[in-house]
């Protein structure tokens, strides 16, 4: 297994890997380290997966988790964005996945399928990076501050353009987590707020939180903090949705299909 630094802040290239076919345990360690230094791994020249193979390959690093919104709801496990049309998505904004949840994903591993001819593209954003380049007294001031979380709000969004969710609202409350959270693997700080699920910074007033929130999606989006992945059919992302946003670049235009299998969590966000 050959692993290659993309930038600066996250991303890295690997290949020796067939991941059509089962990873051994010497393989998993290896890319759970690559994945713990460099966030988001790229994995080219893949065959395309069955559903089958994308689930046995998610369960070499965790359990499935049912994604709440899906065009075909025949496998709950299974995103499958086969689009036409990338206005209107929700996926074109910096964001973390599903933190609506008490214990949002650990990760997600995707792939491409079917990619236009140009454009297309998905840009990975370090949290740490984020942190990290925030001034002192920022740090100090968001430290110890928690934000609410709700499906509610993305459901809202959502359903002008088809999707709807097959979980309760009422099952699943807003839930607050730390505006900054620290990995529980590597330690690290992180910035822990994305547009498509936060919706305020508790015990604040409103104006304060939208004019903060407002600050940090804005921050995050800096690219020194980046790195955009150009997508080929069969090529595979596996990010650390603990410390990653991403965002789905909407230039483009003819078919683009994307199959994709989130891991699910297994604690909350740990504050700082």
């Amino acid at each position: 297994m050959d692993v290659t630094r993309a930038t600066g802040a996250i991303g890295a290239d690997v290949r020796g890997l067939d991941l059509s076919q089962p990873l051994d345990d010497k393989a998993v360690r290896l890319v759970r380290e690559a994945l713990a230094k460099h966030l988001v791994l790229f994995f080219r020249d893949q065959q395309v997966l069955s559903v089958e193979q994308h689930k046995a390959l998610v369960r070499r690093f965790g359990e499935p988790e049912i994604a709440p919104f899906q065009r075909d709801a025949s496998d709950p496990e299974l995103l499958l964005l086969d689009q036409t049309d990338p206005r209107g998505s929700q996926a074109a904004n910096f964001h973390a996945d599903n933190t609506f949840r008490p214990a949002p994903p650990m990760g997600a591993i995707l792939q491409a399928q079917v990619v236009p001819d140009a454009g297309g593209d998905t840009c990975f954003a370090s949290m740490y990076a984020a942190w990290d380049a925030l001034s002192p007294r920022m740090q100090a001031y968001l430290e110890g501050l928690e934000a609410w979380h709700s499906l509610e709000q993305m459901a809202a969004r959502l359903a002008s353009h088809g999707l709807k969710t097959s979980l309760k609202m009422d099952e699943w409350p807003p839930v607050r987590h730390p505006v900054v959270a620290v990995h529980p693997e590597t330690g690290r700080k992180l910035l822990n707020v994305n547009y498509n699920w936060t919706t305020q910074i508790a015990d604040l007033p409103a104006a304060e939180s939208r004019a903060i929130l407002a600050f940090l999606y804005e921050h995050i989006k800096s690219p020194e903090f980046q790195v955009r992945l150009r997508w080929h059919p069969g090529d595979i992302a596996f990010w650390d949705n603990r410390a990653v946003q991403h965002y789905a670049v909407p230039d483009w235009s003819g078919r683009r299909v994307m199959q994709r299998i989130a891991i699910a969590g297994e604690t909350p966000p740990i504050p700082a």
